[in-house]
């Protein structure tokens, strides 16, 4: 009988262990394939409610205003991302061809004047540590200047290898386009024909599915537009003690910043303060790396209770899934794990699914 229950158990671990294995597989592998026809579908999705209400006042045919909502859609967004893109391609840019000269004019002249006053601490020490010294700084400075010029050039080789994908992000970008124009214009008939392939019960689990995640999807999207907030207020009050110029639009771009997994606040700030510590201005690095400390605790306090008690989650469970998730699946692991979890619980709560007491 024990060893009855023991291989049921071993057959029913492999089991769901072969299906946790196929849908990471998917997710992982295969919804890169099909992801410009859910974005094109959500945006469609979205778009949906403003489109039957113009048709609907104005009487105006109904796919006539999906089309031009979603022209007047990319149109906005493809402006948007074009001004911030050039700006922010011209600035890296910019960065990664001045740091050999940055190196030269500002680095360099630093150690310098740092390794005289050690020589010159040497020399009433012990004579013999000066030729040491000279060979030890020597060797530094070059492999120094070798490091910021391989650096410089691996960055440019980077960012030539990334324009090289861009034709493939281009077609993706077109398929996406193309794609909403048709669902948008014809949604009621694509969504009625997935509908009719359910029974009775599966079209009512998959419309509160639906209903549960576009919910919860706007209150993760004003979760994370309070955390933006409340770090866009901390970096303009850092940033404006610290007399920085600019600083309230800097504070936004990096608030900006700091909802993405693998940047975030320390894609900016760490280079920013390593850059001014390297020009010699010690003081204000130290201020700009407290400044970052101070944003990234309060960040790191506040953002699993704030998204956990918004998705209903206890801040552990929140934490843990939006690592695991953004380990994972990169940014959309980081929404997509606490919302799955989220949707599990209200589906285990409402009874539709029996996963845990």
């Amino acid at each position: 009988m024990e060893c009855e229950k023991r291989k049921k158990f071993i057959i029913n671990f492999i089991y769901v262990a072969i299906i946790i294995f196929l849908v990471f597989m998917v997710i992982k592998y295969g919804l890169t394939l099909v992801t410009p026809f859910i974005f094109a579908f959500l945006i469609a999705y979205f778009l949906k409610k403003p489109a039957r209400y113009i048709s609907r006042n104005l009487k105006v045919p109904y796919k006539f205003v999906a089309l031009l909502l979603v022209f007047l859609f990319y149109c906005t967004i493809g402006l948007i991302i074009s001004l911030i893109g050039v700006k922010l391609v011209s600035t890296i840019i910019k960065i990664i061809y001045s740091l050999p000269s940055l190196y030269y004019a500002r680095i360099e002249p630093f150690l310098m004047l740092t390794f005289d006053n050690i020589e010159e601490l040497a020399l009433h020490m012990d004579p013999a540590l000066v030729s040491t010294l000279n060979d030890i700084f020597t060797q530094l400075t070059k492999t120094l200047g070798q490091l910021i010029s391989s650096v410089s050039m691996k960055a440019v080789a980077f960012l030539s290898s990334y324009a090289s994908s861009l034709p493939g992000l281009f077609i993706k970008i077109l398929l996406m386009i193309i794609s909403t124009f048709f669902i948008a214009s014809d949604y009621d008939k694509l969504s009625g024909f997935v509908y009719r392939q359910f029974s009775s019960k599966g079209k009512i689990l998959m419309i509160s599915i639906k209903e549960y995640i576009v919910g919860t999807l706007f209150v993760c999207i004003r979760s994370y537009l309070l955390i933006m907030s409340i770090t866009f207020i901390e970096l303009s009050i850092g940033l404006s003690i610290l007399r920085i110029e600019n600083s309230i639009i800097i504070a936004f771009l990096i608030s900006i910043f700091d909802i993405l997994p693998v940047l975030g606040t320390g894609g900016i700030m760490i280079p920013w303060t390593i850059i001014t510590a390297l020009q010699g201005n010690i003081p204000m690095a130290f201020a700009l790396l407290v400044v970052y400390l101070v944003v990234t605790i309060i960040r790191n306090i506040i953002e699993p209770k704030i998204v956990g008690s918004q998705i209903g989650l206890h801040p552990v469970v929140t934490l843990i899934s939006m690592f695991v998730g953004a380990q994972l699946f990169g940014v959309i692991g980081l929404f997509g794990f606490p919302i799955t979890l989220s949707l599990l619980r209200h589906l285990n709560d409402t009874g539709a699914i029996k996963l845990f007491k």
